[in-house]
């Protein structure tokens, strides 16, 4: 077989191959959806907007200072907007790969060496400027599909930063909520133990004089007691609150500013949830998880171009001069192509594209679960606003009664009445209850807090 007759057949064979392979390539990007998503919410909102600075809107300038300087310097923000500015260079770098690769090359060197001919040692300098051009066709859009990929890793970093903005916000908003709580629960310990202590003295009286016996003394004194050791407790958890807001803040642990009382903040409007789809365009996470099935649809593209043939095209051109020609430099050039089409590679190319496909069914998966945990996390925030407030009226008015009930165990003990026993099962009952209060009223707030985050909390992608 003559030589040209054999390239000619390995000529058809590429083409053939690349023929055959181009079936590979043809694949209908990943449709994005979720056809079971519920049509309407169980538990309805109300008619106001999502705000963008839901935060303002508990009417504490402190809080709203504590959650913009968590924006500037929360750390793990900061690595998410590093890591938007990492996947912008690797989008920049991608895209540079579908695009000539052009370099420049320039030399000189100095030699001696020994002539054959006189046998006599001589001087050589030579000098060179070489321009190099390289390019390799997209035939099959292997390098395309990388461009897509790219695109869409640094669309989901920048989704991942704005949720995590998100819950920086609602995780600093929420901290303050639960740090003014502890506030005023130490607030009712302190106040109790005054009380308690007057109770203590008055039961003491008694005994002194024998109006009393010494089990309501050891009562008196039990109870007292026990509040006393509630006060360090919450003083301890109150320094390990205002800690991890400091962490919040990007701050090392410091005192933390107080605004409004806990009972002074007031909650944002309930706002229109809307259609349960529109959930979908709204939250940065669900957006990033989006985007990652985008991706990693694209790099299962370029997995399977990579099967197909590769045409490298690459020339050069430069002048070369030597002392030793004793002449003007003179022009060299090279132009040519070549066709690289994987036959055995062992498996490995093959292996890559189902490993790619498993990755795109991992994005599949992780986006529906996003969405499902979306959709749940809004149904439990609107059921915990609700429910929770009718918790605080009922606690509420718990606290009223259980207060009269103890204003008159208190004067029926004074008067010789009753014994302590009654008095004490009151103040018990009144601290409990005053308790319950300030946890609801923290809970009732927080859910708006969490609300918010579930309902994407201004944050919306324009893709």
């Amino acid at each position: 077989m003559k030589a040209h007759d054999a390239f000619r057949i390995a000529c058809a064979g590429l083409l053939a191959a690349g023929l055959a392979g181009c079936a590979l390539v043809r694949h209908e990007p990943v449709v994005v959806k979720v056809d079971d998503a519920p049509a309407a919410w169980r538990h309805g909102g109300g008619q106001a907007p999502v705000q963008d600075h839901w935060w303002r809107a508990f009417g504490d300038p402190v809080l709203e200072r504590h959650v913009e300087r968590a924006l500037e310097r929360n750390t793990d923000l900061l690595i998410a907007i590093a890591r938007v500015a990492e996947a912008r260079a690797l989008s920049v770098a991608e895209h540079g790969a579908e695009l000539p690769q052009v370099d420049l090359g320039v030399g000189k060197a100095r030699s001696q060496s020994i002539s054959p001919v006189s046998l006599k040692p001589y001087l050589a300098t030579n000098k060179s400027a070489t321009l190099e051009v390289a390019w390799e066709a997209d035939l099959f859009g292997r390098l395309s599909a990388l461009d897509a990929a790219s695109d869409a890793s640094l669309a989901a970093s920048e989704d991942l930063r704005d949720a995590t903005a998100l819950a920086v916000a609602a995780q600093t908003a929420s901290a303050y909520i639960d740090l003014r709580a502890l506030d005023e629960r130490l607030a009712i310990a302190r106040r109790t133990l005054e009380a308690r202590r007057a109770a203590l003295a008055l039961a003491r009286a008694r005994f002194e004089i024998g109006q009393s016996s010494a089990l309501e003394l050891a009562q008196a004194e039990a109870e007292y007691r026990a509040t006393a050791q509630a006060v360090p407790q919450l003083v301890l958890a109150i320094e390990r609150q205002a800690r991890a807001l400091s962490v919040l803040l990007g701050d090392v642990p410091r005192d933390i500013e107080r605004g409004s009382d806990l009972l002074a903040l007031s909650a944002p409007p309930v706002p229109d949830v809307g259609i349960p789809s529109a959930l979908l365009r709204r939250r940065p996470d669900i957006a990033a998880a989006e985007a990652r099935v985008a991706a990693s649809d694209a790099q299962l593209a370029a997995a399977r171009a990579q099967l197909l043939p590769s045409v490298q095209l690459a020339g050069s051109i430069g002048r070369v001069g030597s002392t030793v020609f004793r002449g003007d430099p003179f022009t060299v050039w090279s132009i040519g192509a070549s066709v690289l089409a994987p036959i055995f590679h062992g498996g490995e190319l093959r292996a890559q594209v189902d490993a790619d496909a498993a990755r795109r069914d991992q994005a599949l998966a992780g986006y529906r679960r996003a969405v499902i945990t979306a959709f749940s996390e809004v149904e439990d925030q609107l059921a915990a606003i609700e429910q929770v407030h009718a918790q605080g009226e009922q606690a509420q008015a718990r606290r009223a009664a259980v207060a009269e009930a103890l204003r008159i165990a208190h004067n029926r003990y004074r008067e010789g009445y009753t014994s302590y026993l009654d008095e004490l099962d009151a103040q018990r009952n009144l601290y409990d209850a005053e308790q319950t209060v300030v946890q609801l009223r923290a809970d009732w707030l927080t859910a708006h807090v969490d609300l918010y985050r579930a309902l994407g909390g201004g944050w919306r992608t324009g893709r």
